[in-house]
């Protein structure tokens, strides 16, 4: 039985449809996504976007939509959806909608008249590959199904317009055709797992609306192209299945391949289930290695959120192998000590957390490995970061004479709150910044620990003094008595106390300057300032900066990306500390903690944890429609409050 549950009386209420999105990804960074009506409302929607490194290394567009028609006694009743200009619904076909589940995968079920026929898509894992699955589950009369495909054949950025250059000829193939819209796309094949017609019939079908394009201010008016139909009978209880793929098929292998791929999925039957899909749908296999992409639709992979998200997504699960396996990827990409803002852009490396955070990886993988194994493997790496924060390296990042990491270059962001409003950063943070001097007290403390495990005399020697030195200026000067807070950050005389979540990413941290009673303090603050359902806002509501709502421009959005947004990964380490302080007293109120994220499971983009929520009630959904380091913070929040739960159990027997 799957865990998530929808109104079935609303499915048909386009108001209700519509704002609920699906995504499934594969291994390649190909992905479909559209909404439970199957009316695509964004130009990043899909049935098969694919990741054309031949061209330009980016997502395109292949299949938009597929119009399926039930005909019966030559009445046809489409159940395809398009928003076209006016506020019109061309065809209706979501009346026809009678249940969705989503278990292991998706699945829609129509009824017209005396006709019921169910519906499930699935994303081949190592193919360009959709198949989508149709049963006829009741029919009284002979029938028949039609298939037409909407085609697009652009970047995921663009929007289509029709035009004299595309190429409407088509070769045939076993049950279907093979195309090629523009000389430029790889061949694309349209195969079926039983024989059919295909009528030629091309056309376009023009300013075809994508409403969340519109309300965000973009461009929102696409023509697709249309090449004919496909047309087939299938008898009560026969299933047929329809392939889009950028590489021929055998039809008859088509089932096979359906069931193969369907058990490769983990049911969506528990709430840390549903999260444990989502998470592994971020795994990418590019050239250059396995990386995770940092969220979808729009996203490549971000340092940082891999970072921070591989102990989730892969540890939770006891998956060393792959954990290793992106870790190594981004190691692979170490320059002067610093990483790299996103992967394949090697010449953005404006990121001053992200090198530190490969040590809180290590620190995960340090419970499934012993430290000397994980130092002989991964010191010469943590060395060079070390090595290089010391000394100084780009951007003006390097060690003071009391320990502290400096690190500050004009009109650039160098933390984790690096958006921009009008080229300049909105949260520059530059100067001593608190979580990346706690980062860096973690870091030597940690890396003394493994060379001490490994018998390092040399580095142990060379590094022992630090961090006592470091303890000691990190609280005198970022932490307040009077305040009972971590300062934001330190530039010269100017101290920065606004009330971020930063002071709690500090104080989460497994090796800390911070006493137990300052940590409680800083979760109590961010408890009272910070907390909502849906995670922890970047700004308290009384600060004069504070923006809780964002409109739906990228401007807007970039202005209040940091001064009040909320972030579900930053649950983690509100949940972290809060039981590290308050033990098993705290069980109880880390448990309600994660209620809110269970109700958005069946909101927004089913299934997973959205890029971001305003700091307003009711926290409406900003941003990509499934981000990584989200999911996998939820899951290590999840993981350690059933830990706690677990522990409690034994010690009441």
């Amino acid at each position: 039985m799957g865990y998530l549950h929808f109104d079935k009386d609303k499915l048909v209420n386009l108001s209700y449809s519509l704002e609920r999105e699906t995504l499934r990804t594969n291994r390649g960074g190909a992905y479909s996504s559209t909404t439970l009506a199957g009316c695509n409302t964004r130009k990043y929607h899909g049935l098969l976007v694919v990741r054309l490194d031949e061209l330009d290394g980016g997502k395109h567009v292949l299949l938009s939509t597929l119009d399926e028609t039930v005909i019966q006694h030559d009445a046809q009743f489409n159940l395809g959806i398009h928003k076209f200009p006016g506020d019109f619904y061309e065809p209706k076909g979501h009346k026809y909608i009678r249940n969705f589940e989503f278990d292991t995968i998706q699945k829609h079920t129509y009824r017209v008249g005396g006709v019921i026929l169910t519906r499930t898509r699935l994303l081949v894992e190592h193919e360009n590959q959709i198949l989508i699955k149709y049963t006829l589950e009741e029919a009284n009369s002979p029938t028949k199904l039609r298939f037409k495909p909407f085609m697009a054949f652009r970047s995921v950025h663009s929007l289509c317009k029709a035009n004299l250059y595309a190429n409407s000829k088509y070769t045939p193939v076993a049950n279907g055709i093979r195309m090629k819209l523009y000389d430029s796309y790889p061949d694309f094949f349209m195969q079926l797992s039983k024989e059919c017609d295909f009528v030629p019939v091309p056309d376009w079908f023009k300013n075809i609306e994508y409403i969340k394009e519109q309300e965000r201010g973009y461009e929102f008016q696409e023509d697709l192209f249309v090449p004919g139909y496909f047309e087939v009978s299938i008898q009560k209880g026969e299933s047929i299945i329809f392939s889009a793929s950028t590489t021929e098929q055998k039809p008859s292998g088509f089932l096979k391949l359906y069931e193969s791929e369907k058990k490769l999925r983990i049911p969506r039957d528990s709430f840390i289930n549903c999260l444990y899909n989502s998470g592994l749908q971020f795994l990418w296999e590019r050239p250059d290695g396995v990386d995770l992409i940092a969220g979808y639709p729009w996203y490549e992979s971000i340092t940082r959120q891999t970072l921070l998200s591989l102990a989730g997504i892969f540890l939770s699960r006891d998956d060393v192998k792959s954990f290793e396996a992106v870790l190594q990827t981004n190691l692979n990409r170490l320059k002067n000590g610093l990483l790299p803002k996103y992967a394949g852009q090697e010449s953005f490396f404006d990121t001053s957390d992200a090198p530190l955070l490969v040590f809180n990886a290590m620190q995960e993988l340090e419970k499934f490995k012993p430290a000397k194994e994980i130092w002989n493997t991964y010191g010469k790496y943590l060395k060079e970061i070390l090595v290089n924060y010391r000394e100084g390296t780009d951007f003006n990042i390097h060690m003071q004479e009391n320990g502290l990491i400096y690190a500050k270059k004009d009109g650039v962001a160098l933390t984790w709150m690096d958006d921009y409003f009008n080229g300049e950063p909105v949260t520059q943070r530059g100067g001593l910044t608190v979580e990346i001097n706690a980062l860096w007290y973690n870091a030597v403390s940690f890396a003394l620990r493994l060379a001490e495990a490994s018998g390092d005399k040399t580095f142990v020697k060379e590094w022992k003094h630090l961090p006592a030195l470091i303890a000691e200026s990190f609280l005198s000067l970022f932490w307040s008595e009077e305040r009972n807070q971590l300062a934001d950050y330190i530039d010269g005389i100017f101290t920065d106390w606004s009330i971020r979540p930063n002071m709690l990413l500090a104080a989460s941290l497994d090796l800390s300057p911070l006493s137990r009673t300052q940590k409680k303090m800083i979760v109590s603050t961010v408890r009272n300032e910070l907390l909502t359902p849906v995670g922890i806002r970047t700004l308290t509501p009384n600060d004069p900066a504070y923006k809780g709502m964002s409109g739906e421009c990228a401007n807007d959005f970039s202005e209040a990306a940091h001064q009040g947004t909320v972030y579900p990964y930053l649950i983690y380490p509100f949940v972290k500390t809060y039981l590290e302080v308050h033990k098993a007293g705290g069980l109880s109120f880390a448990k309600n903690c994660l209620e809110g994220f269970k109700n958005e499971m069946s909101e927004n983009c089913i299934g997973t944890l959205s890029e971001s929520y305003e700091g307003n009630p009711p926290h409406t959904a900003k941003g990509s429609i499934s981000q990584a380091w989200n999911v996998a913070g939820v899951i290590m929040a999840s993981k350690l409050v059933e830990k706690f739960e677990e522990e409690g159990k034994i010690k009441a027997n």
